[in-house]
Formats: C-alpha cells, structure tokens, sequence
C-alpha cells in the first residue's frame, strides 16, 4: 500500500517506498485535461502541457533539460482527458532536484507569447498529421460518435481553428483556474521515504495558496440506435473502429469487463485475433481496448482490412462479440484470460515508473481500488455469468458505433450488417 498526506493548501503527496530499486519515479498530477474544456478552447489542456517545457521564470527550456538529463534522468508529460502529468525519473540521490523542477514548471511557467504562437502551430502539425494517419484518426471520430457535442468526444489537442484562435491571456487564465495546490497531486515510487517526500513537496509547493476549480461537466452517453459515420479516402487499408458505451472507472462490473476483454482481443490468444486474423485471414491487425473515465467508458474493437473484405470482417467481429451474451466462457479459457491479467498487472507494478502512473492515475480520480491484491482478488472471483451479464449489458446491437476510414464501397451492406436499413 502507499501513504497519502495532504498539505495545508490542499496539495495531496502519496509515496510508495520500493527500497531494494536504484530509482525513483515522480509525477505531479492536475486535475485539468480535455473535459474541462469548450469548443473555444478545444486542445488548452494539451498546448498548456507543451508550454510547460518551454521554460519558467528561473530555467529556459534548455537548463531543464539539461538538470535532469545531466543527472541520468528522464522527463515527459502527456494530457488525457481527465488530468494532466509531468514526470521525471531519476537515481535517489536527486529526488529533490526532481520536486523542484517540476514544481517549478507547474508553478512558474514563463508562458512567453512569442513561444506560445511558436507552439500553436507545432501542434497544429501535430493534428494535421494524425489526419494523415487513419489507424489513429478512425479512433477520434469513433470518440466523437460516442460522445457527440460534448468535451468528452472532441480531439485532446484541439482542432485547428480552436489552437488558432487561443491567446496567451486564455493561456494564463486556464493555468490560473487549474494549476493550484488543491488541485494537483505529487507521487512518488522507488527508493524514496515518505517523510523525505512529503518535506521536500511543502518547500516547493507549500508557499502557494489552494483554491477549488471548476468540475467538468458529465456525460452523456444515451443511445437510441445504432451509427456508422465513414471518411472515404484513397488508402491502401480501409481503417474501422466499432465501440459500445461500456463501464465507468467505478462500475463493479469494470473487472468482468477487463476480462471479458482479454478474451475478445487484448491479446494475440484472443478470439478476434485468432478467429479474424489466424484463421480468416480478414486482416492484419485486430485488437480490442476498454476506455474509462468517471462516469463513462467504453468498449473498441479496431482493425485494419483489404476494402473488398471489411463487411465480412465485420459480420464476423460482430459474431464473435455478441456470442458472448448467450454461450459462457469455457472455464480453461476464463482461467488463461485471468492469468493474463494477473501477470500484466504485476510486471507493470515491477517498475517504478509504471507504478507511479498507475498509482497517480488511481488516486487523482479519486478511486478506491489501489491494492493489487484486493484487485487481483476481484479479477479471480469472475465468473462465466459474470461476463454474460456484462455482454448483455452493454454488446447491445442498437449501441453500436462504427468509423471508418478508407475507399469504402460497401457502405449499403456495412448498414446492413449494422441493421441500420
């Protein structure tokens, strides 16, 4: 287990000591990321995060990188929809050195305008080139499918015209709104001692006063039919994303899920990729994820085809996915997909870093479920029933949603196998 304190100014500090590691890995967190956003602010979340590393107001961007890299470290962030991260990872001798450059990013960024609009158009690269790429593109129209007209389904780095559009004062005043003591939390893992942290974080971050920020809107995730949105383009591949509104972070039902998953096509064992792409030979990759967020989710299923196969592929994804709901797991089947599980869960918890992004993950949102043994427990009591019910629950035809990207032809008989006509 960890240990969690809380300064005067609100800011959380959780530590888990791992004494026989030669690291130590450190991330702050801000609840802050794409869903406390607008349309006219669409992808702040993300060009704040990339300012943050263009200096502050005792280091240029050069200095920070150099401290940290000097010293054999590494550093990164990345924005999700729910929060923000900075990370570094360095030897235990430099666990200050650590708090202090990124307290002093988050704290005391520069924000110079000049680099600001410098930044606004390497994103706007950044977002010219991932419509260029329909393997990840296919995933941003299924969001938007999923969650439509809301911050849940819009791009996390924005869309062109709302990067455009950001000045350096809508920068400053996002910054002010979230980047604030009760709103951010610092986790530490590695050969660290929880005193040492917690001491070192209220010199970095004890002089700056808390104040409450606004929450983000809830979703919606409703659904009367079934939809298919398509993007004809001249590709060698056609792209497809099918996605099903599914558990949130909190759902009980989020274990038999996780499972249910592994079985249908988290692994090169699973059934879409043994089935689709062993056996039929309908594609190259397959693969099948869960997204969870406060109080939604969802269930993906990706792949790439040959155009004159994908309405074959997808009659077949869709047998697969639906059989669930009426035949239960045979029990070796149920017990390999366990262990699985089981195994990536505690290979991951091995290192420092991947332990401090899963345990930072788990307590900025608030989730109780941050003992491994309790968890691997809830993921051994499973049962076929179990993922029956969830199948029912969720694998609902009328809750389909299909993206796809390519010189679709077919798109009649694409709705027909939706049941769309």
């Amino acid at each position: 287990m960890y240990k969690l304190d809380q300064l005067d100014n609100g800011l959380k500090v959780a530590a888990k000591p791992m004494p026989h590691m030669e690291s130590f890995s450190l991330g702050v967190w801000i609840k802050s990321g794409g869903r406390y956003e607008d349309t006219k602010n669409n992808g702040i979340s993300h060009l704040l995060e990339h300012m943050l590393f263009k200096g502050t107001k005792k280091r240029d961007t050069r200095k920070i990188k150099e401290e940290i890299e000097g010293r054999g470290g590494t550093f990164n962030g990345f924005t999700a929809e729910e929060f923000t991260c900075y990370l570094v990872k360095l030897l235990p001798k430099d666990i200050e050195l650590g708090v202090d450059i990124l307290s002093d990013m988050v704290l005391n960024p520069n924000l110079d305008e000049k680099e600001i609009e410098k930044e606004k158009n390497v994103i706007i690269e950044e977002i010219n080139m991932y419509k260029d790429i329909p393997a990840q593109h296919v995933h941003e129209i299924l969001t938007e499918m999923l969650w439509p007209d809301q911050p849940l389904g819009m791009p996390l780095a924005g869309t062109v015209e709302s990067v455009k559009s950001m000045t350096r004062k809508d920068v400053l005043h996002y910054k002010d709104t979230y980047y604030n003591p009760r709103n951010i939390l610092v986790v530490g893992t590695g050969k660290i001692g929880e005193k040492k942290l917690l001491d070192i974080s209220e010199k970095y971050f004890g002089g700056t006063a808390g104040k409450a920020s606004p929450a983000f809107k809830k979703a919606v995730s409703q659904q009367a039919a079934a939809r298919v949105k398509l993007q004809a383009k001249d590709t060698e591949q056609t792209h497809m994303a099918l996605g099903f509104h599914a558990v949130n972070r909190l759902d009980p039902d989020r274990y038999a899920l996780s499972v249910a998953n592994i079985i249908l096509g988290a692994n090169m064992s699973s059934r879409l990729f043994h089935i689709v792409r062993d056996e039929l030979a309908l594609c190259y990759e397959i693969a099948s994820s869960t997204r969870r967020y406060e109080d939604a989710g969802a269930f993906v299923v990706s792949a790439g085809v040959d155009e004159r196969k994908l309405v074959n592929a997808l009659e077949v994804i869709l047998s697969i996915i639906y059989s669930m709901k009426r035949e239960a797991v045979p029990a070796e089947e149920l017990n390999r997909a366990k262990e699985y599980y089981k195994g990536q869960l505690l290979f991951a918890l091995e290192d420092t870093m991947s332990l401090m992004l899963w345990l930072g993950e788990r307590i900025v949102m608030g989730r109780k479920d941050a003992d491994p043994k309790k968890i691997l427990e809830r993921i051994d009591a499973v049962t076929p029933e179990d993922i029956m019910r969830v199948a029912n629950r969720f694998f609902r035809q009328e809750a389909a949603n299909l993206a796809v990207i390519g010189p679709v032809k077919e798109e009649k008989k694409l709705k027909e196998v939706l049941r769309l006509t």
